[in-house]
């Protein structure tokens, strides 16, 4: 029943906002034309507001599962008309908020102490306001500048319930949709179930933060704000406040005289640097979460906000991921396509020579190009239908470093549209390759075990007996089980042998009398008991 309801609820909004509008002028089948044409709300509710403004307030009304899908599309203007990229961009940050008294409720009521005397100031008018959460200024008690971070009230609900209709809408897919097996919709809203509700947990986003601070601590391309885990709950944050620019304000940017280009070509490095080295990257870096410090501009620093969404990689993941990307970047696409066959992506018997060459047919034309240059989405579409074809399978675990990567392409289509991404990943890979496969590698593989190897050592003697203990258990064993085999087969031999000589005997005798009685049953033996007979008079006359 709450299913059914969400769905009308969302169908109401369409209607309010008239987001049909969006399909005009579409080459649709002709059956989703008519059914357009028969909207009831088409010919009663006007489209007076523009279409952008109409879509990001489509976007608020259904909640944060559907802002996160518009925060997501913002920074693609590749792929959507700068009128609706501009609208959508509100929603990164200027989701309406909710009233700052209930906030201040909240913070009090989790760390259990007025707001008074827990900060020395604090603004109830929001700072920034997002799908989740929403931010106010502060200071402590020592003068040092933070902010703190709210969780909606009631948001966990609404999420539930927007979760409980894409499990829905996945499982329609799956059944009724030719690729619906294939790209497994159910696993992947499965796997964004989960990362959604660790978001609505701040003290996960305050390790995340914590973990990704130390492992850019005293780095020049990446700044992380400090945690205060005293002030910290389960539905409140409280963190350092920056001081920077966002980073989608071009205009500011370049007022200061920024290095764009060297600004874009840290944002690769850094993306492949979390990726890679430490496998723990921000998954959520859509501009609304991306500051630029004002500190150096000819040497620009990321500083890095919102750590409720973060992503990690196996090493099987990460080596496979690596492996792929050099194999692009040297247009070795034999090597992709064995790739993808050996990792399980494609079935075991695909045609490797018919999937190389269908790789490249995708992915030759975007080499030697500028990203202003390349449309990833000719690009994403050619790989689908390539994945259609040879059936490969959607990784859910791999959806996060998908996002992330439509993110970082955004940010360097908007920050510098020269980027030569591959020049700019290719050496950051082939030196992650050489570090994890050379011998530098080898003894820092040695060096992590040589504690567990010591502590062992004096137990090895012991360990060596006991296996050539349980060795010589197994072979008796099986000499024994041996032994066993035989004398039961001798037996059942021994228990056989008797019935085979009486049989004969008979037939023997019933020759030999020439009664009647006796060659009339004889007649009416059966080919299959002749046979039996024949055996067993031919083992009497061998006896």
């Amino acid at each position: 029943m709450k299913r059914l309801l969400r769905s009308v609820k969302i169908l109401r909004v369409v209607a309010r906002y008239r987001l049909d509008t969006f399909f005009d002028g579409m080459n649709l089948p002709f059956y989703l034309r008519v059914l357009l044409k028969l909207l009831p709300w088409r010919y009663t509710v006007a489209a007076d507001l523009p279409r952008g403004e109409r879509l990001r307030l489509a976007l608020e009304a259904l909640g944060p599962v559907f802002i996160k899908f518009g925060q997501m599309l913002s920074t693609r203007r590749d792929l959507l008309p700068d009128d609706v990229a501009e609208e959508l961009k509100k929603l990164q940050d200027q989701v309406p908020p909710f009233g700052g008294a209930e906030a201040q409720h909240i913070i009090e009521q989790s760390l259990g102490q007025p707001v008074s005397e827990l900060f020395a100031q604090f603004e109830q008018q929001p700072l920034a306001s997002a799908s989740v959460a929403q931010v106010h200024k502060a200071t402590l008690g020592d003068g040092r500048d933070v902010v703190v971070k709210v969780i909606r009230p009631g948001i966990e609900r609404t999420i539930q319930k927007d979760v409980a209709l894409l499990y829905s809408l996945a499982q329609i897919a799956q059944a009724i949709w030719a690729d619906g097996r294939r790209l497994r919709p159910v696993e992947v809203v499965a796997e964004y179930e989960q990362t959604i509700f660790d978001e609505l947990d701040l003290r996960k986003e305050a390790a995340n933060g914590s973990q990704l601070h130390r492992n850019f601590d005293g780095s020049d391309v990446l700044y992380i704000p400090e945690i205060y885990w005293d002030y910290t709950r389960s539905n409140v944050l409280v963190m350092e406040r920056i001081h920077g620019i966002p980073v989608a304000d071009i205009a500011q940017l370049e007022a200061q005289n920024t290095d764009m280009k060297k600004l874009a070509e840290r944002g690769v490095e850094i993306f492949f640097t979390q990726v890679f080295r430490d496998s723990f990257f921000h998954a959520d870096m859509h501009p609304g979460n991306i500051f630029v410090s004002r500190d150096n501009p000819q040497s620009p620093q990321y500083i890095a906000v919102d750590f409720g969404i973060v992503g990690s990689l196996t090493p099987e993941d990460q080596s496979y991921l690596a492996r792929n990307f050099l194999a692009f970047f040297q247009r070795d696409y034999r090597q992709v396509a064995q790739l993808h066959v050996d990792s399980g992506w494609v079935p075991s018997d695909t045609n490797v020579d018919a999937f190389e060459t269908a790789i490249r047919s995708v992915c030759e034309p975007i080499f030697e190009k500028p990203l202003k240059e390349i449309s990833f989405g000719q690009v994403l579409l050619g790989l689908f239908q390539t994945a259609r074809r040879f059936n490969m399978e959607v990784q859910p675990q791999l959806v996060l470093l998908q996002k992330t990567l439509l993110n970082i392409e955004g940010l360097g289509r908007q920050l510098y549209p020269e980027l030569d991404l591959w020049k700019t990943a290719k050496p950051f890979l082939e030196g992650w390759m050489k570090e994890r496969m050379g011998p530098k590698a080898v003894y820092r593989s040695i060096k992590q075990q040589a504690p567990d190897w010591l502590e062992k050592m004096p137990h090895m003697p012991q360990l060596v007996f006991d296996a050539l203990n349980q060795v010589r258990r197994l072979d008796d064993n099986r000499a024994r089980d041996l032994r066993a085999y035989a004398a039961a087969r001798d037996e059942l031999e021994r228990r056989h042998r008797p019935t085979r000589y009486l049989g004969g005997a008979l037939i023997l005798l019933a020759l030999i009398s020439g009664n009647d009685q006796a060659m009339d049953w004889l007649a009416s033996v059966s080919t299959a008991s002749w046979i039996a007979a024949g055996v067993g008079l031919y083992l009497v006359v061998r006896r």
